[in-house]
């Protein structure tokens, strides 16, 4: 087998890495839509996203900017994940939101804040891949989490108040649990992810595709996340055999031809490191 390129910056977390394995399965784009469920239950947090973006008319754009992050935190330069973090933090300090009750103003980098938008992304992103199948187990989903304190860091957070293993982050969401609730904010997310402004000719593309992901997402939301919703889900069982029915579909493309779509993360850190670093679930147990 053909070597990594020993004198090549491996980036953030590297080939040996449980994230870059992980990151490279074509269930994180439906992972990374429950998050943006779980996230805008948080009152707070959601409103530094609605006060601050016209996010109904460039969700589209939101969306491929959070995963050009997540992909060039993961497989890019360590340089470059670092100025992509740098990025976020300013922006962040420049933005605030008010609490319509109160006439408090705050700012969207508060880091109760960030922790809750990073736990329930990475949260997600471990649930997905690991009820649709992917071979995470209970030790591959701790190291993922501890090397997630990472990119914690990355977005202005103390990696040492970030949940570092499973029974963290389940303390944590039980911890934050009170504090959630699914206002206006919340109810216009979820208006937006359930029909999306598409042009006419992906009308029907939305019906048949996007639907069904969005509905796939939000029925794998823990069942607090439905009660707050107001909007019911199939029992468990049904919700983790669909996963796992999609993630086997999903996962039957060929992984150089998924990686071919924009901005091709994987295969420019394969050309950077060498074919050995192509990300795959058999090298979790190396």
């Amino acid at each position: 087998m053909a070597a990594t390129r020993s004198n090549a910056d491996p980036g953030l977390f590297g080939p040996d890495s449980v994230t870059w394995q992980a990151h490279g399965d074509p269930m994180m784009w439906i992972a990374g839509i429950r998050a943006l469920y779980l996230q805008a239950l948080h009152p707070r947090a959601v409103r530094g996203v609605t006060q601050n973006s016209d996010f109904r008319r460039d969700a589209w754009g939101r969306l491929m900017r959070t995963a050009g992050f997540v992909g060039t935190t993961t497989y890019g330069t360590t340089e470059a994940a670092e100025r992509a973090g740098a990025r976020v933090r300013k922006i962040h300090t420049m933005l605030g939101a008010t609490d319509p009750g109160t006439g408090e103003r705050y700012g969207v980098d508060e880091p109760a804040l960030l922790l809750w938008v990073h736990c329930a992304e990475i949260g997600s992103y471990l649930h997905v891949l690991r009820r649709s199948g992917y071979p995470l187990t209970d030790a591959h989903a701790d190291r993922y989490l501890a090397e997630h304190r990472h990119s914690a860091r990355l977005v202005g957070l103390d990696p040492e108040a970030v949940p570092a293993d499973r029974s963290e982050l389940a303390a944590y969401f039980d911890r934050v649990r009170p504090e959630l609730a699914a206002g206006a904010e919340a109810h216009e997310v979820d208006d937006f992810l359930r029909n999306p402004p598409v042009p006419p000719l992906l009308v029907p593309a939305r019906a048949l595709l996007w639907r069904r992901v969005a509905h796939l997402a939000y029925d794998s939301l823990p069942p607090y996340a439905h009660e707050l919703y107001g909007r019911p889900a199939p029992p468990p069982a049904t919700v983790t055999r669909r996963l796992r029915a999609t993630g086997t579909l999903l996962r039957a493309i060929p992984a150089r031809l998924r990686w071919q779509l924009p901005p091709k993360h994987i295969l420019s850190a394969m050309a950077r490191l060498g074919p050995a670093a192509r990300p795959a679930p058999y090298k979790l147990g190396r």
